[in-house]
C-alpha cells in the first residue's frame, strides 16, 4: 500500500467513525488486533473500546465536525492534526455540557500492518485548552515566573 493510500484511508476511517459514526464500517479498516489508546481515557482499548469512545462522544457532541489540517505518511505510519469542533450538549468523560461550541486539537499517530489495516491508532487531545474553554480549573496549576 502507498502512502497515498494509506493517507486515504486514515481520512476515510476518520469520516465514517468520528464524522458518520459508522462505526461497523470504520471497524472493517481496522485490523483484527486494533488497540487505541487516547488522552481520553487511562487504558488502552480495541474495536469495540474505540466504537464506545465514539457513540459517547458523538452523543455528548451532535453537530460534531473534524477537521483534518494536516496528513503525512511515512512507511507504515500517517500523521494527522486534526480539529474536532462542536457543541458539548451532555456531559462527557468528566467534561460538563456548555452550550457552547467547542474547539479541540489532536494530534494522532496511525500505524498500519503489511496487509494495509490499522493496527494501532494513538491520539493526544489539548485537554487543557478544552478545560479553559469549558472555564474548567486547570489540571496544571504551574505558572512560570516571566523571564
Amino acid at each position: 500500500m502507498s502512502p497515498e493510500e494509506r493517507k486515504r484511508r486514515v481520512h476515510q476511517h476518520i469520516d465514517l467513525s468520528w464524522g458518520k459514526g459508522r462505526l461497523a464500517l470504520a471497524e472493517q479498516l481496522q485490523s483484527k488486533y486494533f488497540r487505541y489508546k487516547s488522552s481520553l481515557i487511562l487504558q488502552t482499548v480495541d474495536s469495540a473500546g474505540f466504537a464506545l469512545i465514539i457513540r459517547r462522544i458523538r452523543s455528548a457532541v451532535p453537530d460534531l465536525e473534524v477537521v483534518v489540517e494536516e496528513c503525512l505518511a511515512d512507511g507504515d505510519k500517517v500523521i494527522t492534526s486534526s480539529t474536532l469542533f462542536g457543541t458539548l450538549v451532555e456531559p462527557v468523560f468528566g467534561y460538563p455540557p456548555s452550550g457552547k461550541i467547542l474547539s479541540v486539537a489532536a494530534m494522532s499517530l496511525w500505524t498500519f500492518n503489511p496487509a494495509g489495516d490499522i493496527e494501532e491508532l494513538n491520539t493526544l487531545f489539548d485537554l487543557e485548552s478544552t478545560r479553559q474553554q469549558l472555564g474548567m480549573e486547570s489540571a496544571f496549576p504551574v505558572t512560570l515566573p516571566p523571564i
